[in-house]
Parts: C-alpha cells; structure tokens; sequence
C-alpha cells in the first residue's frame, strides 16, 4: 500500500464532527479539487476536508497524477488497468482508515465527493469497505464493472450521481448506466444533471452536492 499525499483545510485537527474527502481525476491532483473546501465550509462548519494526490504520476499529463491507467487515453493495456485499479482501491482504502483516525471521526461521519476517475474510485471503493460511509457524491464518473457489483459489495452508502448533460470525456449515458445499476443492487441513489454542462462542475452541481452532504454528515 502506497501512502497518499495529500492537502487539508476545515476546522483543526481533533475539532472535526464530520470529513469530506475529494477525490480527484486523471491528470489533476488533490489541489484541484481543496478549493471546493472554501465554498462548502461555509455550510459544514464542522468538517475538516482532505485532498489526496493519486498515487501514480499521470501518463498522459506528467504535470499530474492517477490513480489507474486508462487505456483509451494513454494506450496502456487493460490488464494494467485493472492491476492499477486493485492497488489504488487499497491505497485509498489505507488513506480512508488513517484520516478517520488523525480526525477522530467514524465511517458514519465520512464523505467522498470523487470528480471523473476519482467518482469512479469512490464508487469503486466505498461500497466494498466494512462499514458505509455517510455519503458518495459521484461527479462526471461512471461506475467500473457494473456486472460484478451486487458480487462483490458489503455496503450500500447513499449516492448522489452529477453529470453534465453535454460531457465530451465521460459520456453522459454512463450517469443512467450507474444509477441503474446501483438501484438495482439496493443502494439509495440520486442523480442531478448540470444541464449544458460538459466535463465539470458547475454552480448547480456543487450546490445539488452541498445539500447532499448537509442532509447526511453529523454536526
């Protein structure tokens, strides 16, 4: 397992009542994402906010980082794909437990808000851990393997899926796609569609996530 660099911002260590993690997409970095922590504590004052780096550098963007190799984008194969997938899903599944701890914080006070590769680790990762997290909110992504979810899940955290209606990398169909399949296995799952929107998060989209997380995390 490969320790995660990361940036915090929120209330001081110790103080925190809940945890919002993000988790960034292919060829970006934690810091893409923390600036959402100045928008959204405003209204969760109680959560301190964590931002890991992916653990790899980028193929295709040396300047940033992934958590996997996706194949269509960087010509790797799909053997390393999935390789690449099973140590990253461990990787932040060690930064999860080790967060927790450092915060003082329970699983029932943890959020992941995941953007593109990092909605499709979120979805990956947070239905296969021992105990649900407070809340999944899934930007832009897909989930991976539909086909082997009611297999292999343990959980069923609720979802909120957000995707922009005019999304040129993650196509939009992929956010009906996802939500069928959770439904279908038992998970509690939302959608809001950013309309003329495309690969990004828009006004609406981030207040759709803000109201999800308000209703969910303690404090």
């Amino acid at each position: 397992m490969r320790e995660l660099k990361f940036g915090r911002k929120g209330v001081a260590q110790g103080k925190a009542t809940s945890l919002v993690v993000f988790v960034h997409g292919y060829g970006a970095d934690g810091a893409d994402l923390l600036g959402l922590a100045d928008v959204l504590g405003m209204h969760l004052p109680g959560a301190a906010f964590v931002a890991p780096d992916g653990p790899e550098p980028c193929t295709g963007n040396p300047f940033g980082r992934q958590w996997f190799p996706i194949p269509w984008l960087d010509g790797s194969s799909e053997e390393a794909a999935k390789q690449g997938l099973v140590a990253a899903a461990e990787d932040l599944n060690g930064f999860l437990d080790a967060r927790m701890a450092d915060e003082g914080v329970g699983p029932e006070a943890v959020a992941l808000v995941g953007f593109s590769q990092g909605a499709m680790m979120s979805l990956h990762v947070a239905p296969r851990r021992a105990a649900p997290v407070a809340a999944i909110v899934a930007i832009s992504g897909r989930l991976l393997a539909p086909e082997l979810l009611q297999a292999q899940l343990r959980v069923k955290p609720p979802v909120l899926l957000i995707h922009g209606d005019e999304d040129p990398v993650v196509p939009f169909a992929d956010m009906s796609a996802a939500g069928n399949a959770l439904v279908a296995a038992g998970f509690e799952t939302y959608g809001h569609v950013m309309k003329g929107t495309g690969h990004g998060i828009a006004p609406d989209g981030l207040g759709a996530a803000l109201g999800f997380l308000k209703e969910r995390l303690p404090g």
